[in-house]
This record gives structure tokens, sequence and C-alpha cells, in this order.
């Protein structure tokens, strides 16, 4: 089956803010491929959006620290739609025990940056051959300010008492590889780029961010969508582009 319509692959898109990129890709005409570890919340989410009107969502089972399943996704995309156009890496997590480097958990460090960065990086690697059959591809990372150093290191920056050095480490990693990836990929038609979603009220924060969902998924989406004349191998956030 081949089809004109962008095909879309969202990690991580059963809640939060890759249910809002899911929501939004959907409503801009691509094939969302909503991608979830657990099947029964990733189809709950696709009847979520449809009862919201959108008919053209369907899950995918993928975990991003499970090659395995990486492996049998891809292979499905392939066997239905011959090709990948949209690749967004959302699939993170935060977890108790991160905290200033004196003192957090290491293996709670190492989980997320198994999944943050090291599964972002499989599930990438994995759909690379995909998207080299996009006439269009686009990698679109979901990042944060926190992976930024130079906020970080500014003392008038908002979330500067914000010290997590696992989470901020893993989102400092895919920064790198939105560099590295742009790099490899340069003098090809697949962009690739980093999008700061802001503070945003989700399940990783216990909802304490100040903006909601529809808010966070502005600039992925736009990054996502990008035209033939967009950036490639940048940091974005609504605002326009971040410092690394």
């Amino acid at each position: 089956m081949t089809t004109a319509k962008r095909i879309a692959l969202v990690t991580g898109g059963n809640k939060g803010i890759g249910l809002e990129i899911s929501r939004n890709l959907s409503q801009a005409g691509c094939t969302v491929l909503l991608g979830a570890r657990k099947a029964e919340r990733g189809r709950q989410a696709v009847r979520t959006l449809e009862q919201s009107g959108l008919s053209d969502v369907h899950f995918i089972e993928i975990d991003v620290r499970r090659q395995d399943t990486v492996t049998a996704a891809a292979h499905a995309i392939e066997a239905r739609y011959r090709r990948l156009d949209i690749l967004m890496n959302n699939a993170g997590i935060n977890m108790r025990g991160d905290g200033l480097p004196g003192t957090a958990d290491v293996e709670a460090v190492a989980s997320v940056l198994a999944t943050n960065f090291s599964g972002a990086l499989r599930v990438a690697q994995t759909m690379l051959p995909l998207l080299r059959k996009s006439p269009a591809g686009r990698i679109v990372n979901i990042s944060s300010g926190l992976g930024s150093l130079t906020l970080n290191s500014n003392a008038a920056w908002s979330g500067y008492d914000v010290k997590l050095i696992g989470y901020s480490a893993s989102k400092a990693a895919l920064n790198m590889l939105t560099v590295h990836l742009a790099y490899e990929l340069r003098g090809t038609k697949i962009k690739v780029n980093s999008a700061n979603p802001g503070y945003t009220k989700t399940d990783l924060n216990d909802n304490k961010g100040t903006q909601p969902v529809e808010v966070g998924a502005i600039e992925a989406t736009r990054l996502a969508l990008l035209g033939d004349d967009g950036p490639t191998g940048g940091s974005f956030s609504k605002d326009g582009p971040d410092p690394w």
C-alpha cells in the first residue's frame, strides 16, 4: 500500500504532548501511527482521537528500550506504507531518585538516559531506511530547556534551580543526536531538529507545568511539517531558536 498522505510515527503518543502532537498531525492530514508501550493505552488513545472526529490514526506497539518492538514496528510500516515521512521522538521519562550529581541515584540516571537518549537513537537508527524513502523526511526530537547548557548556566533563567542530572543530561544528549544526525543527513531532503515544548502540564512533572499540552505541542508540530526551505540541525521553541 502506498499513499500520498504523509506517514507520521509518534513515540509515546498515548498521552500528554505526544497525544496532542498526534492530534495536530492528524488534523494536518497525516496518517498517524500512535506509538505506545502498552497496547490498551495506545488503543484507548486512538479511540480518544477517533471520538473527536479523527479517523486516520492507528496504534503501533513500540517500546523504545526494546529493539524487537522497534524492529517489528519498522517492518509493519514498511509492509503497509513503504516509507516514513515524519519521526517524532517524543517518548521520555523522569524518575524519582534523579537530582544533583552528588546525591542522584545512578541507576535512575541510567534508566532516564536509556529511554530519553538511547531509545531515541534506537528508533531513529531503525527508521532511517524508511525515512530515506520519503520525498521530504522530518525527524523531531522532543527536548527541553533543561537540556540547554547555556540556560542551565544562566542564573537569571526561570529553570536555573531545577537540577536533575539524569533528565538534563538525557536532553543534552538528545540535542547532540539532533546535531550529529543533521550532519549525517546533510545533502538529503531529511531535516532533523530539536523541539523545546516549554514547561507543560504532563504526568512527567506531576502536572505542575505552567502551560497546557496544546501549547507544548506547537513547535514540534511546526517542525514536523516544515517546508523544503526550513532549517535543520537546530533547537527551537515556540518563541524561536533555543540556545544549546
